[in-house]
């Protein structure tokens, strides 16, 4: 393992006190309508059988493809608020609240663990709904410390993968980092009379989601990284970057010894693809 002393202490900054653990696995789970946060549906049984599947992490970093921001920031408060970051939905869903508590010592190791990447530590933003919509089926009793990571909009895709390279080693000291976005995300093509369609998905969308998963697969990374250049099928599915990237910092996690299984690999009103990731 390639760490630096310093790295190593600052992993002891934030583990201080704490038993050893399992290497955690990494996530990318593919979110959706925000509807999935209320919804009793195929995709939310997969999330809760995989919180109970999993070992109990001491703490999360979720990659939201809805904190998309101009340099790296990570969450600092010791009670992030739930932001409900989307309109014309019903009062229900506004109504939900995951009330998990931050984590400052780990916001503080990610932003020396990251150097000289300049990572602003952020007392404003809270839990967007990228992470609280799918983290409430994984821990429903918000019982586990949450920061976020925001995606530089001003960066490519190698640049993320290496981001997230550097974290690797915090998956050894109990911490669940989760991407959370969708591979092929199109709303302005989504078919909407036919959202309730069980697994409808336009050709061209069809084609993407099932080439980007065998790259995943053979471990394809050039091809992943580089998506902009891999034709009109694919341009379409992930017209802006946002939520493909979290893909690439989940990939970029993944070690050598680790495996990847995808569940719900399904497509929802043509245009969404909710396949989901677990490297372990």
């Amino acid at each position: 393992m390639n760490t630096s002393l310093d790295t190593l202490g600052q992993l002891r900054t934030f583990t201080e006190g704490l038993p050893l653990s399992d290497k955690m696995p990494v996530l990318f789970l593919g979110h959706g309508s925000p509807m999935n946060a209320i919804e009793d549906n195929i995709f939310v049984k997969a999330f809760q059988e995989l919180g109970n599947s999993i070992p109990t992490p001491k703490a999360i970093i979720c990659v939201s493809a809805h904190w998309f921001t101009n340099g790296t920031m990570v969450t600092a408060m010791d009670f992030p608020s739930t932001i409900h970051d989307f309109g014309g939905f019903p009062k229900e869903l506004y109504e939900v609240q995951y009330n998990a508590k931050g984590e400052r010592e780990l916001a503080k190791t990610t932003k020396e663990i990251l150097k000289p990447i300049e990572v602003k530590l952020d007392y404003d933003w809270g839990l967007d709904h990228g992470a609280w919509s799918v983290l409430k089926h994984l821990y429903p009793k918000a019982d586990i410390p949450v920061i976020q990571l925001s995606i530089d909009y001003r960066k490519g895709p190698e640049y993320h993968f290496e981001l997230a390279q550097k974290l690797k080693n915090l998956r050894e000291k109990g911490v669940l980092i989760v991407g959370s976005g969708n591979i092929v995300h199109n709303l302005g093509l989504l078919d909407f009379p036919n959202l309730n369609k069980e697994n409808y998905g336009f050709d061209w969308a069809l084609e993407s989601k099932n080439k980007i998963n065998d790259w995943i697969i053979d471990g394809d990374l050039k091809s992943l990284i580089d998506y902009r250049n891999k034709g009109k099928a694919i341009n379409l599915s992930i017209p802006t970057p946002e939520h493909f990237l979290p893909l690439i910092y989940a990939l970029g996690l993944k070690q050598k010894s680790d495996s990847i299984s995808i569940f719900n690999d399904q497509m929802v009103g043509g245009s969404i693809s909710m396949t989901s990731l677990k490297i372990s």
